[in-house]
């Protein structure tokens, strides 16, 4: 009876042996497919563990296969601050890309304006005489007004020791605000020919060394505009 008794515990628990051992095989992977974490920690020593190393958290770690191959490299796992810092770095030199291409860019537009000195000399000189011509627009002016002034200032030699007409006074008045607005125009007017000039020589000496053959971008970013459009806008580029 007991014998019995024994062999059917036997079938009984065999099957449920058989089902433990197969879920314990599936949960195991083999050991070829297992992953090896090493790094050097901050003191230099070198560690090995199954999993990702907590000490080398900040530090680079390799995940070796069982043969010791490399499977791949983690970076090292960075604090918020050294991702804010990592995240400036990558702002910079995105902006540092934009800038190198928005000067190549320019230069190559200089050089497609300007392909010699003939072509930029005979811009500089039309943007000059633009404002050239303003100021003896200004020129013309003011020897008007000073010439309306003197009658009126004559004028005003019949009130000696009286009050002075206020018609008389107004046209004294407006002929002096014109006269100050005419003059500051002109001070204007010599400021701009100058920033022109010193435009034109800056782009010039840019261009003599593009021209020598040195590559669009590969100079300094100029500080004033890479081309004189704004001073003068009608300027077209010049057909080689």
């Amino acid at each position: 009876m007991c014998g019995i008794r024994a062999l059917y515990l036997s079938a009984l628990i065999a099957p449920l042996l058989a089902a433990s051992a197969a879920a314990c095989a599936q949960m195991t992977p083999p050991a070829s497919g297992r992953a090896i974490y090493t790094c050097t920690d901050a003191t230099g020593k070198r560690l090995t563990s199954d999993r990702p190393i907590a000490e080398c958290l900040a530090r680079e770690q390799r995940i070796l296969n069982a043969d010791g191959s490399v499977r791949r490299v983690v970076p090292p796992t960075l604090t918020a601050a050294e991702r804010a810092e990592a995240e400036a770095r990558d702002v910079e030199a995105a902006a540092e890309r934009v800038a190198k291409q928005d000067t190549i860019r320019r230069d190559r537009s200089l050089m497609a304006r300007y392909p010699n000195e003939a072509a930029h000399r005979r811009a500089r000189d039309i943007a000059l005489d633009i404002v050239r011509s303003s100021m003896r627009s200004s020129e013309a002016r003011i020897k008007v007004l000073t010439a309306e002034r003197k009658p009126l200032l004559d004028e005003t030699q019949f009130y000696a020791g009286k009050q002075v007409p206020a018609k008389l006074k107004s046209q004294i008045d407006g002929n002096d605000a014109a006269l100050a607005a005419q003059r500051t125009l002109m001070q204007d007017q010599e400021t701009e020919l100058a920033r022109i000039e010193s435009l034109f020589d800056a782009e010039l000496a840019r261009l003599k060394k593009l021209w020598a053959g040195a590559p669009p971008g590969s100079l300094d970013t100029p500080s004033a505009p890479a081309s004189i459009a704004a001073a003068n806008p009608s300027a077209k580029p010049v057909n080689r």
